[in-house]
C-alpha cells in the first residue's frame, strides 16, 4: 500500500464527516461508508472544498453482505486494511421502561453488533498484516450514564469492554486497538437524527415530566458543545499514527473532568454527587414546563 487505507463507518454527517476529511487531507486513503449513499452530498461537498479525494462506499453495519463487499472492495483495490474506525452509531432517548424491547434492539443491533461485525470482517487481513489500528467509537456515557439514555448508555458500556477486549487478544498481533470517548458534541444525534421512543412523548407516562426535562437540558447542551467533531477527528489521527497508541482517548475537557472525578473520588461519593445533580437539573428544567 503507498497510502494507508482506512475504512470508515457512518460518514454521512458529523464525526464520521469530518474525519473522513481529515483523515484524507492527512495522506491516508480514505474509504468513507455510510448506509445510504444519497446522503453523501453533505460530505462531497466538504470533501471537494477542502481539496481531497474520498473513495465512498455503501456499507449498512446491520447488513452482513454489504459488509463482506466494502471489506473485499478495499483488499481488491488497497491490497489490506490498515485502519478502521467503528464510528456508525445512533441513539434512541427515552427513560427504560418507555423504551420498546424492539427500540433497545435496534441500538444495540448498530452500536454493539454492528461494530463486531465490520471488525469481524476486517480483522483477518490486520492480523495478518501485524500492523494495523482499530477504532471504536465509545463515549462519555460508556463510562458515566444518565437518564433517558438507557438504551445508548448500556450500548457504550458494552462497546467499551468489548474494547477493552479485543485490545488485549490483538496486542500479540501487531493489532492496537483504541477506544474514544469524545463528551458532549453537537451532531445530527442532537438534531434531526435524534430519535425518541414512542411511548417518551405521552403525556400520561410515569416519566413524561421528567423526560421534557432531559430533553430541555439536551438543548441547552447542544447551542454550547465544548468539543467538536474535529477534535474527535484529531484524537483518531493520533490512534493511527502515534508509535504508542493509546486505549482510550477522551475527548472534551468537561468528558475529562467527569472521567477523573469517578477515577479519583470514592465510587460512592462519586455516583451519589452525580446522581443528585443530574436529578436536581432534569427536576428544574421539568418545572419550567
Amino acid at each position: 500500500m503507498n497510502k494507508k487505507a482506512i475504512l470508515i463507518t457512518g460518514t454521512s454527517s458529523g464525526v464520521g464527516l469530518e474525519t473522513a476529511v481529515f483523515l484524507a487531507e492527512r495522506g491516508f486513503k480514505v474509504y468513507a461508508t455510510m448506509r445510504d449513499l444519497s446522503r453523501s452530498g453533505k460530505l462531497k461537498l466538504e470533501a471537494s472544498r477542502r481539496n481531497v479525494h474520498l473513495r465512498l462506499l455503501h456499507l449498512d453495519v446491520t447488513d452482513r453482505k454489504s459488509i463482506r463487499n466494502a471489506v473485499k472492495k478495499v483488499i481488491e483495490e488497497s491490497k489490506g486494511i490498515y485502519g478502521l474506525v467503528n464510528n456508525a452509531g445512533i441513539n434512541i432517548r427515552g427513560f427504560f421502561e418507555d423504551l420498546s424491547e424492539e427500540e433497545m434492539r435496534r441500538v444495540f443491533e448498530v452500536n454493539v453488533l454492528g461494530t463486531m461485525a465490520v471488525t469481524r470482517a476486517a480483522l483477518p487481513f490486520m492480523r495478518n498484516a501485524q500492523c494495523a489500528r482499530i477504532i471504536i467509537m465509545s463515549s462519555v456515557g460508556g463510562n458515566i450514564s444518565s437518564p433517558g439514555n438507557a438504551a445508548y448508555c448500556s450500548s457504550k458500556f458494552a462497546l467499551e469492554g468489548f474494547g477493552q477486549t479485543l485490545a488485549q487478544e490483538m496486542m500479540p498481533f501487531g493489532v492496537h486497538v483504541s477506544i474514544v470517548e469524545p463528551g458532549f458534541i453537537k451532531t445530527e444525534l442532537f438534531g434531526k437524527n435524534r430519535y425518541v421512543a414512542e411511548r417518551a412523548m405521552d403525556p400520561r407516562g410515569p416519566y413524561h415530566k421528567q423526560f421534557l426535562g432531559v430533553q430541555k437540558l439536551t438543548d441547552r447542551f447542544a447551542l454550547s458543545p465544548i468539543a467538536s467533531p474535529a477534535d474527535v477527528a484529531q484524537a483518531i489521527h493520533h490512534a493511527l499514527t502515534a508509535d504508542r497508541p493509546r486505549l482510550t482517548y477522551v475527548v472534551g475537557y468537561r468528558a475529562k473532568i467527569l472521567i477523573a472525578l469517578r477515577r479519583f473520588l470514592p465510587r460512592e461519593m462519586f455516583e451519589r454527587i452525580w446522581m443528585r445533580k443530574a436529578a436536581r437539573r432534569i427536576d428544574m428544567s421539568a418545572s419550567e414546563h
